[in-house]
């Protein structure tokens, strides 16, 4: 009875600290394989709308902060401003839905590019679906894995069933094996945005990318992985499952000017494109 008890107060706060947050929890049925019914966490402008939606997608780390059931600070922070401007962000929580936590340790991932691929086509058409949500005006947003599938849901052969993307951005992104892929072009062309000294996700292939796809691609000197984490100290991380030199070894942190300029980088590019009623 007692181990009943903890299970369901620690249930409790689960769901009082998402609801704290301001998060809404919904059902997404994912067009991967495995068809997989994705939990995804939605933030609301104030307001009826119809407004612009942005489907946010979290990087091998996942959604989560690993000691409490709260979203990352860079989830967070993103998720908060873009709400204030007049967007819903759709978080789908790729990773936990499939009872995984974080995979940056892992080659061989139990979650993998196709499966979110699948759910990203999946966040369209649920949105597409919602009295709230201008289904006109769809974004992607991505960061590190979150990116990498986000590249490859540009595929001709990717769109949503009901609704397409208009943008898509993403930061920091794995961009060799879509480089390889020579025989596709994206339906629509990406903004990229990296540190020039990411030691992770090396900014090299992107720029061949880019290039190839005609694509907007900025870069900030000096900046390493994960730069436009608010508040996130400089600091070496080991025993990631891939880096630049094949030591396992990469850098991550807070890039102050660099996030400053990708926040009104992405802002700018959003308001162009979706045009918020707010």
């Amino acid at each position: 009875m007692r181990l009943i008890l903890l299970a369901l107060f620690t249930l409790f706060m689960a769901v009082k600290i998402v609801m704290a947050a301001g998060l809404e929890k919904v059902r997404i049925t994912s067009l991967a394989k495995d068809r997989s019914q994705i939990n995804g966490y939605l933030l609301r402008p104030d307001g009826a709308g119809p407004f612009p939606a942005i489907v946010a997608l979290h990087g091998c780390g996942g959604l989560w902060q690993s000691k409490k059931r709260a979203l990352t600070s860079r989830h967070a922070d993103w998720g908060e401003r873009l709400r204030k401007a007049g967007y819903v962000v759709l978080f789908p929580d790729s990773f936990g839905s499939r009872g995984q936590n974080s995979l940056c340790k892992v080659k061989k991932r139990p979650v993998k590019h196709s499966h979110r691929v699948g759910d990203i086509r999946g966040a369209a058409d649920w949105l597409a679906a919602q009295p709230f949500v201008d289904r006109k005006k769809l974004a992607l947003l991505g960061w590190s894995n979150g990116a990498s599938s986000l590249l490859r849901a540009l595929a001709p052969d990717q769109a949503p069933a009901t609704t397409d993307y208009k943008t898509a951005i993403g930061f920091y992104p794995g961009c060799r094996t879509v480089f390889q892929k020579t025989s596709w072009r994206p339906r629509l062309k990406p903004l990229i945005l990296m540190g020039a000294a990411d030691d992770w996700t090396p900014p090299g292939p992107c720029k061949q990318l880019a290039s190839r796809w005609g694509a907007r691609l900025v870069l900030y000197k000096g900046a390493y992985h994960s730069f436009d984490t608010p508040n996130s100290r400089l600091r070496v991380l080991k025993g990631r499952a891939f880096s630049t030199n094949s030591n396992s070894i990469v850098h991550v942190g807070t890039h102050p000017q660099a996030r400053s300029d990708a926040i009104k980088e992405v802002m700018a590019h959003l308001q162009a494109v979706l045009a918020p009623v707010h």
